[in-house]
């Protein structure tokens, strides 16, 4: 059984969606020389494992089932993006990814519950790691991000969009659990040290 290091003890856990978070979302990346990373994402990641948070991708890859590219290409693509990461003194601790798409045909063609805004990866990290959902934060840049985090009791979701320069709380329609608006990743690493989040 692997030992949980102290860092990681308070089973909290920073969750990131991948295209348009940590990488700049050029459409169906999976290359190493078509990855451009988001300004202040390393810097963010860094400040949030000091702080104790493990830190886990979670992201839709319905490129995998559209076929433009295989399920190889995509963990080899994960591996040297968890290295650049590493490369920094930064552990991924997991990067989870959906394949499926219910519109395409084909092995990973049909409806899951892994899929965003459906929490199934989520659950799948908390049941590995027993991460503490209700004291995690989930950072995406979609609103289905945000229902995913809602639907698996995150303590925290940030929607990353530009045009935002506040962290005014919003409410989501129909719904009472607010979310944060980010204008940048380096706001978000404010809001994180500021310990507002809490």
């Amino acid at each position: 059984m692997k030992r949980t290091p102290k860092t990681f003890r308070s089973g909290k856990a920073l969750f990131l969606d991948r295209d348009g978070v940590i990488n700049v979302d050029h459409g169906y990346v999976h290359r190493a020389q078509d990855c451009n990373f988001m300004p202040g994402i390393f810097e963010l990641a860094k400040a949030a494992m000091r702080l104790g948070y493990r830190i886990i991708i979670v992201t839709n890859q319905s490129g995998i089932a559209r076929g433009y590219y295989s399920r190889d290409q995509f963990h080899a693509f994960s591996c040297w993006l968890e290295q650049q990461f590493w490369r920094r003194g930064i552990l991924i601790s997991h990067t989870y990814h959906c394949p499926h798409h219910p519109a395409q045909t084909g092995p990973f063609g049909f409806p899951c519950s892994c899929r965003k805004p459906r929490p199934g990866m989520l659950f799948k990290a908390r049941k590995d790691f027993g991460i503490r959902l209700d004291k995690s934060i989930m950072v995406g840049d979609s609103l289905s991000d945000m229902r995913c985090a809602r639907m698996a009791g995150v303590g925290k979701a940030i929607l990353l969009r530009e045009p935002e320069a506040h962290f005014a709380p919003k409410l989501e329609a129909n719904t009472k659990k607010p979310y944060y608006r980010a204008s940048s990743l380096h706001a978000i690493k404010s809001l994180l040290l500021s310990g507002s989040h809490s």
